[in-house]
């Protein structure tokens, strides 16, 4: 207390200090990410002057500290639910870090201001107003967002250097927004409280004992001198407005103190104004500020915090559905949350899956990607050797056992494989992806989607013929540009045809005859039709058919066949799509047929582009699931291993790199051997991606290198040969050319090659060892025994600790050739690099198509090879590694979409059929429990 009475506590230059540091805290944000910038909404219903003068104040500070601060106005006709969807809005912007809504409301409508406050998320609620954050402060949790003006005030009370712990303490007014939170930061910074209210007795007798004074109860000047203890700290936080006629505004500013008769007897005071006002302001950037760098924290962490499962592995290992039914999955909100995504990033499909929005994206554009590992397979026969088995083993040993951020991406399943003799593709043992039931059925929906696309493309496709072939050039312009009202115009995608063919016009009326005919008539040539309908089930009378045998289609008929729905182009468009445009483009570029001059006809040709991205929209969006030990599983698209690139999709692996960051893991799985999955996983996916993988995991087992030594056939759903049951050396070292080949393959595109032993409960320690050995001295980076079926992750542990060594080396990814190689000398390097093949020889047809396609353009795009998984060679039947050998292309055609051509290697079936005894069988829906039974 000086000799002119109490000091004075002026709020304005505290918070002046507080801007300062609040600036260099932003200042050192930018640091770690130059980008980020802090972000404030102020949500003001109406337009009263008296919030806008606070606004504005608001405003102004946070542009002087680096805030992003945004006013947003809306009308006072608007009604709760409007503004609560608003608020939603903000709440789900990764932008927006603090949200307050001006009160009081200017509203026509009635609305609930507590259900408006109660509205913000309490992450952002900088108001400190949201009740979760009220409640965290009256049970002393002092890590959530404090009232700004109570917090103001304890900042004052601090600076004047008087110790609040021990000082009796007197709060007059008990508001939601200053005098009862005042109360409780008072008493957890251990001053004895007492709250006085306009029903208590004495109160001048109990204000006269306080060390500490906060007054907020709203009327002028109430506190006099003789309610002050001398000495004594106080904070005045009313304002009032007083008549005073030597004032030119006929007003002037008072507190609830008589401040110049209190001033004479307290130690501390604050004025009005200029006391507890800037201070409010100061506290408000501070929260905002503090919630950005909870924010920025969750960017830049590097370890998420992510809870496994426990699995406890039985013995006799039950089957996978026991397995599976036998764990209860995470709510898949809490993985996500896990994982670092935002709750707008994420669409709930029940709790189990969900949907991942691709803006996950651009909210870590300047994240750094992780690591890239694919797991590949050596030949494999009928049975599969586990690709899928020991990449869940994989990531449940890295995520759940090596505490890694670590991401599986699969393939979403067709459902002709679950209905037909090989079942599910979740995975198997204790190394499975869950609910397998949803994994391996519909999921959520994409597979549909793409076949709903690709044969509403096919349906527009014969009608154009057919009205192509009933209709003249004039009568069918007016149908495709028809009047309507008078007028008529050209889409923006016939206009995007109009300037395929040279017409510079946009008026419909002003084309020549010529003009009309050349618009209207694609003229397409139906030998050429590469385009097919498609079905997600395995249908052998579909693979031969005629359509257009109705009497309504005149006599237009033609011979063609159905698909299964993952061989659709659009499917190998899905996955290789990186955006929304990208995959628009794709869509656009399908090649469906030649016209009768030689000329592609593309899908934006017959005008369906649009169409097809509207029906495609929702099924770009990568489908978040889990594994047995609750680490997270991103399924995305589908194509055919032998007909397309069979990976999953570009975008499921961009977003997992990005949310495992730079020191985690995305395992992805390439269908079949690594001669056909992982060469076109590099040679396709790789190269449209940009992405370089740091190691290949090489799946063999015991029992498909005896097969490949000379061992009896291996048929589904017949007794395995005792070759395969019992220890035999020599057999497996006759088969271990298959295992070297494919190893050299993963050397051939500069990867460490980690070789993953599969183990089978037949096996025996003799013949895992040769393995590991031979592997070894083929220069496989490690060779490891891997028991994650009966055990899970913790049987790959040694197997995940190799990964990891393996990514450690630099990486010395190549691509295997140049795109300027002619189509024939790129299916030649293929051949004889990744099989073993001598030369590559085009049957007739298949080298006039090559000059049709190099002719049109296409000559650039990379080579699919589309041949049989059961052989290193074209023929299923030489098992082995055999070399030198002569393959043959019987056929090549382009997927302009998807960006490759398509060599068909021999008889390569896309539809496939039931067996005799298909698991339909053993399928079934119990009734009482609703549960799926019979899956595998």
């Amino acid at each position: 207390m000086s000799s002119d009475g109490a000091n004075v506590i002026t709020g304005r230059a505290v918070a002046r200090t507080i801007y300062g540091e609040l600036c260099n805290e932003v200042l050192s944000m930018k640091k770690l990410l130059p980008n980020f910038t802090p972000g404030l909404r102020i949500v003001q219903v109406g337009g009263r002057e008296d919030s806008n003068v606070y606004i504005r104040m608001k405003i102004k500070a946070a542009e002087e500290i680096g805030i992003d601060a945004v006013h947003v106005k809306l009308p006072r006709t608007i009604t709760q639910v409007e503004l609560i969807d608003k608020i939603n809005d903000l709440n789900d912007d990764p932008r927006v870090h603090g949200i307050i809504v001006q009160m009081p409301l200017d509203c026509e409508r009635k609305i609930d201001s507590h259900r408006i406050t109660d509205a913000v998320s309490p992450e952002k609620d900088v108001d400190g107003l949201h009740t979760i954050n009220e409640g965290r402060l009256a049970i002393g949790d002092l890590g959530g967002f404090l009232p700004c003006t109570p917090w103001g005030c304890i900042e004052l009370i601090r600076r004047t250097g008087v110790e609040i712990a021990g000082a009796t303490a007197v709060v007059l007014g008990r508001s939601k927004i200053v005098g009862t939170p005042a109360a409780e930061m008072l008493k957890w910074a251990h001053a004895t409280v007492t709250v006085c209210h306009s029903k208590t007795r004495n109160i001048e007798e109990i204000t006269r004992t306080a060390d500490i004074l906060v007054v907020g109860i709203g009327v002028p000047e109430m506190v006099k001198a003789s309610w002050i203890k001398p000495g004594a700290v106080v904070i005045d936080c009313g304002i009032n407005v007083k008549p005073d006629p030597t004032k030119e505004s006929g007003t002037r500013l008072v507190g609830d103190v008589d401040y110049w008769e209190a001033k004479k007897v307290a130690g501390h005071i604050t004025p009005v104004p200029f006391g507890v006002g800037p201070m409010t302001v100061a506290m408000l950037m501070k929260n905002t500020v503090r919630s950005a760098a909870k924010a920025l924290d969750l960017q830049l962490r590097t370890q998420w915090t992510l809870e496994p499962l426990p699995l406890t592995p039985l013995r006799p290992v039950p089957s996978d559905i026991a397995i599976a039914r036998g764990q209860k999955p995470k709510n898949i909100a809490v993985l996500a949350k896990e994982i670092g995504l935002e709750p707008r990033e994420v669409s709930l499909y029940g709790n189990k899956k969900a949907k991942i929005s691709l803006s996950v994206l651009e909210r870590l554009a300047d994240k750094e990607a992780g690591n890239y590992v694919v797991v590949a397979g050596i030949t494999p026969t009928p049975l599969g050797e586990g690709k899928s088995t020991s990449l869940m083993g994989l990531v449940q040993a890295l995520g759940a056992h090596k505490q890694r951020n670590v991401i599986a991406a699969l393939r979403q399943p067709s459902q002709g494989p679950t209905f037909g003799i090989k079942g599910g593709a979740a995975g198997g043992g204790y190394a499975q992806v869950i609910p397998m039931e949803e994994f391996n059925l519909h999921l959520t929906g994409d597979i549909h989607a793409v076949s709903a696309a690709n044969n509403l493309l096919a349906a527009q496709l014969d009608t154009r013929i057919f009205h192509e072939c009933t209709q003249k050039d004039k009568a069918l312009y007016e149908r495709l540009v028809p009047r309507v009202k008078g007028q008529r115009k050209f889409s923006p995608i016939q206009l995007r045809r109009l300037q395929r063919l040279g017409i510079q016009k946009t008026d419909p009326d002003a084309l020549t005859e010529q003009e009309y005919g050349a618009f209207a008539r694609l003229d397409i040539d139906p030998e050429t039709i590469m385009w097919e309908r498609v079905v997600d089930i395995n249908d052998r009378y579909l693979r031969a058919i005629t359509v257009g045998q109705s009497p309504t289609e005149k006599g237009i008929t033609r011979e063609t066949r159905f698909s299964i729905a993952v061989a659709s182009e659009i499917m190998a468009v899905l996955a290789l799509s990186r955006c929304l445009k990208d995959m628009k483009q794709r869509l656009a570029d399908m090649v469906v047929a030649f016209d009768r001059a030689g000329k592609p006809v593309t899908a934006d040709d017959l005008g369906v582009t649009g169409a097809l991205a509207v029906l495609l929209k929702d099924a770009l969006e990568p489908n978040l699931m889990q594994s047995l030990e609750g680490t997270p599983v991103l399924v995305h698209a589908g194509p055919f291993a032998n007909i397309a690139h069979g990976c999953n999709s570009i975008i499921a692996d961009e977003i997992g790199l990005k949310l495992v960051g730079k020191d985690g893991f995305v395992c992805t799985e390439a269908g079949f051997g690594s001669d056909i999955g992982m060469e076109k996983f590099c040679n396709i996916k790789c190269r449209t991606s940009g992405r370089k993988p740091n190691a290949m995991v090489l799946v063999t087992t015991v029992r498909a290198i005896k097969m490949h030594g000379g061992g009896a056939a291996v048929t589904p759903g017949a007794p395995l040969n005792k070759q395969y049951t019992e220890e035999n050396l020599e057999l497996l070292e006759k088969g271990l050319p298959n295992l070297l080949q494919h190893i050299a393959n993963g050397q051939a595109f500069g990867m460490p090659v980690v070789v993953c032993i599969n183990v089978h409960v037949t096996d025996t320690p003799a013949e895992h060892e040769l393995l590991k050995k031979a592997s070894l001295k083929a220069g496989a980076f490690a060779a490891v025994v891997s028991t994650h079926w009966s055990d899970g992750g913790a049987g790959a542990v040694e197997l995940a600790d190799a990964v990891i060594k393996a990514c450690e080396k630099g990486n010395n990814f190549k691509l295997l050739y140049d795109l300027e190689l002619p189509l024939l000398d790129k299916m030649t390097k293929i051949a004889t690099t990744m099989y073993g093949a001598g030369q590559v020889v085009l049957s007739a047809s298949a080298q006039e198509k090559v000059k049709r396609l190099t002719e049109a353009g296409f000559g650039n795009l990379p080579v699919c090879m589309s041949k049989t998984s059961g052989s290193l060679s074209g023929d299923a039947k030489i098992k082995g590694a055999p070399k030198g050998f002569t393959l043959d292309v019987e056929d090549v055609y382009v997927s302009a979409g998807a960006g490759f051509v398509v060599a068909m290697c021999g008889e390569i079936t896309k539809m496939p059929g039931l067996s005799t005894r298909p698991a339909i069988y053993d399928i079934d829906l119990n009734t009482e429990t609703g549960q799926i039974e019979g899956l595998f």
